[in-house]
């Protein structure tokens, strides 16, 4: 009798667990249902298809049927001075920006950007859908839109094609090119997207698709693994300087500075200096060509605001001797005062200047572009003026007694705001020796 109720009261214990254990596996994969629901948002965030909170959307997701000439503006990209639809207006994007880098931890920033802007282009001249104006290629691109980021975007579409500037740039051995790039992914499954960037001296047609073109020139390697950077003159190479530090950052908005110093080339990218190649150009090369290349890369890079400037001014004659220094070399976000850690180089410039010479008073004066609505240009470029000045007292140690501040908005041009490159020479500040 006693084995009957034990045998009993064991089979009750066991389909108690049963039941038990019955609801812990409901339980269970209630969870694991929503792992998995969180495990695919992290994948979509990993991937960059999920920025909801920078309004990028689902934009690079391939879309079978997309039309190229519908993707929507939604907010601005970060830009110098102002962007191409107005400095004045701010957007949904502004609200939602990262955190600030403060400045004074970003001095690998060391370039000084030059008082003269020698190329701009930004494809505002284009329409939406049509392969670039001032642009060649034998393969296919266009103009388009990209939702999160305003302005427009040139898009190659030909992986074996190169894509070449029509104008003769006729550079300097020193300046410095700026551009922006967000690089997507054409396919989920293809995880490295990259593109090659040429400058090189050539009398003969632009469509020159060898890997080292004309008679001499350099060649950039950009990609979200590594960045490599190697000069050629006829059948020579020289020394390539290759760095794995702060590559582009895929789906986001990647600004890329590149400085030429004769034989020394210079490379910043989020932050950071990403390659100083004392040795790696031809000595004493000029360069009137330059091209865009994806060659094996496979991805979708859209570029806009390419900028040449001339390196490195005489900033102590220019404020001395001639009494007004313009700057292009301190930017700000798109309808913002806050002055970006890419400022650091020209900034501290300026102090030095300041610094051996206390005696001196300076007004710092805000430009804009005639674009967006004047009162709020005209007030952005107050506030601008009036952020630089915090930024020389606060991180520079310079006396605030000796700056006074204003704003111009778009009333002082200095060149015809008809073209993207006049636009670009009124988005500026000025120092002026008082």
């Amino acid at each position: 009798m006693k084995k009957v109720l034990l045998l009993t009261f064991v089979i009750g214990v066991c389909f108690s667990f049963q039941g038990y254990s019955q609801f812990d596996i409901k339980g269970k994969l209630k969870s694991q249902a929503n792992n998995r629901i969180n495990d695919r948002i992290d994948q979509g965030i990993d991937k960059g298809l999920n920025k909801i909170e920078e309004g990028v959307g689902s934009v690079f997701k391939k879309q079978e049927s997309e039309k190229s000439s519908e993707e929507e503006v939604e907010s601005p990209q970060n830009d110098q001075g102002s962007d191409s639809k107005g400095d004045g207006q701010e957007s949904e994007k502004d609200s939602v920006t990262k955190p600030q880098v403060k400045i004074e931890s970003s001095t690998k920033y060391d370039f000084v950007a030059g008082d003269k802007i020698l190329f701009f282009e930004d494809f505002s001249q284009d329409a939406i859908g049509d392969f670039p104006a001032l642009w060649t290629t034998e393969g296919s691109g266009e103009v388009r839109t990209v939702k999160g980021f305003s302005g427009n975007w040139l898009l190659p579409t030909s992986d074996e094609n190169v894509y070449c500037l029509m104008k003769d740039l006729v550079l300097p051995k020193n300046f410095i090119f700026e551009f922006d790039v967000i690089d997507t992914p054409e396919n989920e499954d293809w995880e490295h997207c990259g593109f090659y960037m040429t400058f090189f001296n050539s009398q003969e047609e632009f469509l020159d698709d060898r890997l080292f073109p004309g008679k001499e020139g350099f060649h950039i390697t950009f990609s979200d693994e590594t960045t490599e950077a190697q000069g050629f003159r006829e059948e020579e190479t020289f020394t390539a300087s290759n760095s794995q530090i702060a590559p582009l950052r895929l789906n986001e908005l990647n600004h890329v500075i590149v400085w030429v110093q004769d034989r020394r080339i210079r490379i910043y990218h989020d932050g950071q200096k990403v390659i100083d190649g004392p040795s790696s150009l031809p000595s004493n090369a000029t360069y009137n060509r330059f091209r865009i290349s994806l060659w094996g890369h496979h991805g979708r890079p859209f570029f806009s605001n390419l900028k040449i400037t001339t390196a490195a001014p005489d900033t102590r004659s220019k404020l001395l001797t001639e009494g007004k220094l313009i700057s292009y070399g301190i930017f700000f976000d798109s309808g913002k005062d806050i002055v970006k850690p890419e400022s650091w180089g020209a900034l501290n410039d300026i102090a030095k200047v300041l610094k051996e010479n206390p005696a001196i008073k300076v007004k710092i004066v805000g430009h804009t572009d005639s674009d967006g609505n004047d009162a709020l240009n005209l007030d952005l470029s107050k506030r601008r003026a009036a952020s630089v000045k915090n930024e020389l007292v606060k991180n520079f140690g310079i006396d605030g007694s000796l700056l006074e501040t204003d704003g111009k908005g778009e009333t002082q041009p200095i060149s015809p705001n008809a073209t993207p490159e006049g636009k670009a020479q009124n988005r500026r500040v000025e120092f002026i020796k008082l």
